[in-house]
């Protein structure tokens, strides 16, 4: 599949035609050919989005809607096409892929809801007659820059918001899915945007950090948001705050899932499967510790094996629900997090096993602190369960790391879960639910090292516009001199 770059509203290669290969990580075979930017491509499509600001920052908040629904329905009317490349470049599964265009179509609508809802207020002034109001301003031309592991919702998360208040946008699209992300400029084409409005740019792997470094630093770039690893988010919050431009970050995560004593073991044991488990474990939001209290582990690592086990791994386009881990490399990770882990004492009681790229859901009992498991990201299915006195313990467990995304806690005391709830450190909670969900409407993001700023409803209004004071006052006021 050929995939080129989306500037001013054109479908066009790179300078000088240069190109790279993606290929299907479970086959080896190419799964897109995509155009790799030079810097003199992302400054076209820097200057098409500052060309189409001026406009589309005046239009009304109906003809904004009205685009963005459209957009919408375009993703959906596309969802068999996007799936089919989701699942050849990254190797997730169909139901990963078509969860994406749903989640994605509904951001959108999200969004173009949201047209309405940006709105300023009247402040009291100390001036006689004077009238005072805070205006919510577009920012001008923002850039996104997306991931692989939930392309469609993330490639979307990225500027549907920042369009919806009257921003334009650059989308950088992923080296691991340049066709997937290109797909999403395809949906905006197909619902009539103006040229401009969105442009999206892909890049060659051994250009990335100069193709970022230059969008950033183009001056007609006004705001930047980046979801992804907490090492490459130090690294784009480093480049903004050289030319004082404000970050959005929705980095890593160590999700923990508190189980308590109390907890309905069975619904435990289903949402800590999904969380784990859900496209192989390689969300941000992905259960990445199991924190059980003692006097229940033997029955909820029993049941949970159980599960584990029965999952199916494979080939994404077979009926399997763990398909292919993004590239070999993070297969063998796995690996060397289990070695590392039973080397000093964890037990392997589901799992342990890959084949290629597809690894089988792996849980590892008995983790403690000197594990690699215990602190690091595995973003995989290999996960640890550690086992603790009591809910004093569990929180500080919880707390145990410098990550701070999504938790979860069990327990069917709600008074008690929330009081462990309050205690964690994370920006996102879920009480008897897991650790993985999403909703457009929702502010997401994290805290420490999982980063900050919110996507989502109004708090991404907050994100995505500025704050300007207005004031109304008599021309024959008084003044000391």
């Amino acid at each position: 599949m050929q995939v080129d770059l989306l500037i001013g509203g054109e479908s066009r290669p790179a300078t000088n035609n240069r190109t790279f290969n993606r290929t299907n990580p479970v086959t080896g075979d190419i799964a897109s050919t995509a155009a790799a930017a030079t810097p003199s491509d992302v400054a076209e499509a820097a200057e098409a989005a500052s060309k189409a600001f001026p406009d589309w920052a005046q239009k009304g908040p109906a003809e904004r809607r009205a685009l963005l629904n459209k957009a919408a329905d375009a993703l959906e009317a596309n969802t068999p096409d996007i799936i089919a490349m989701m699942l050849s470049e990254t190797g997730a599964t169909g139901g990963w892929a078509g969860f994406n265009c749903m989640l994605a179509a509904g951001m959108l609508r999200e969004a173009a809801a949201m047209t309405t809802q940006i709105s300023g207020e009247v402040i009291p002034s100390n001036k006689p007659g004077s009238l005072a109001m805070s205006q919510r301003k577009p920012l001008g031309v923002c850039l996104g820059i997306a991931p692989w592991n939930a392309p469609v919702i993330l490639g979307v998360r990225a500027v549907a918001m920042a369009i919806a208040c009257g921003n334009t946008a650059i989308l950088k699209a992923s080296e691991l899915c340049p066709a997937t992300h290109r797909a999403i400029g395809t949906a905006f084409a197909d619902a009539g945007f103006p040229p401009g409005v969105l442009n999206i740019v892909s890049n060659a792997p051994k250009d990335a950090a100069e193709i970022v470094s230059a969008l950033i630093a183009h001056p007609a770039v006004r705001h930047v948001n980046f979801t992804g690893s907490t090492n490459v988010g130090r690294i784009i919050a480093s480049e903004a705050a050289k030319h004082l431009k404000p970050v959005l970050l929705e980095l890593g995560g160590k999700a923990p899932m508190v189980v308590l004593s109390d907890a309905d073991l069975d619904g435990a044991v289903n949402g800590a499967a999904f969380g784990a488990f859900m496209n192989q474990g390689q969300i941000c939001m992905s259960t990445e510790r199991i924190i059980v209290e003692e006097s229940i582990a033997e029955a909820f690592v029993s049941a949970f094996a159980a599960k584990a086990n029965g999952l199916p791994a494979g080939n994404p386009n077979e009926n399997v629900v763990l398909g292919s881990l993004i590239t070999q490399e993070a297969a063998e990770k796995m690996d060397a997090l289990i070695e590392d882990a039973t080397a000093k004492g964890a037990i392997v009681v589901a799992g342990g096993t890959r084949d290629g790229t597809i690894h089988k859901a792996t849980l590892l009992d008995h983790v403690t602190p000197d594990m690699r498991i215990y602190n690091e990201e595995s973003f995989g299915p290999v996960k640890p369960i550690i086992r603790v006195k009591d809910a004093e313990a569990a929180v500080r467990v919880a707390n145990d790391t410098s990550y701070g995304l999504a938790a979860s806690v069990y327990s069917n005391d709600i008074k008690r879960a929330l009081s462990v709830a309050d205690q964690i450190e994370s920006g996102i909670c879920h009480i008897n639910g897991p650790t993985v969900g999403d909703e457009a409407q929702m502010p997401f993001g994290g805290v420490k090292d999982s980063g900050y700023g919110r996507f989502g409803g109004k708090a991404a209004i907050d994100a995505f516009t500025t704050q300007r004071w207005v004031t109304i006052e008599d021309a024959q006021q008084h003044y000391p001199f």
